[in-house]
């Protein structure tokens, strides 16, 4: 069963305007692979050179931010949704 990957209005334009994509993946770090080989105009504004994710860019599975699980090891049940949410700034 697919996980749904939630993306906000900045980033939709980098996976052709989609809202939500369904891609399969045990792990978040799985999951953004997925992503980003579908869509990859995604995958340097999700992850740096090294592969992590971006300190502006929060990921959670469910209500869990995976900065405080396993990072990009946290586990991804079948079926569940991860929401992406760049940081934003301004004054």
């Amino acid at each position: 069963m697919p996980v749904t990957v939630v993306l906000p209005g900045v980033l939709r334009p980098h996976a052709g305007g989609a809202h939500e994509v369904g891609v399969e993946g045990a792990t978040v770090g799985e999951v953004l692979e997925a992503l980003t080989t579908e869509h990859p105009a995604l995958g340097r504004r999700l992850r740096d050179e090294r592969g992590d994710l971006r300190r502006f860019v929060n990921v959670y599975v469910g209500d869990t931010d995976v900065r405080d699980a396993q990072g990009l090891d946290t586990p991804v049940p079948a079926g569940a949704q991860v929401v992406v949410l760049p940081s934003v700034a301004g004054g």
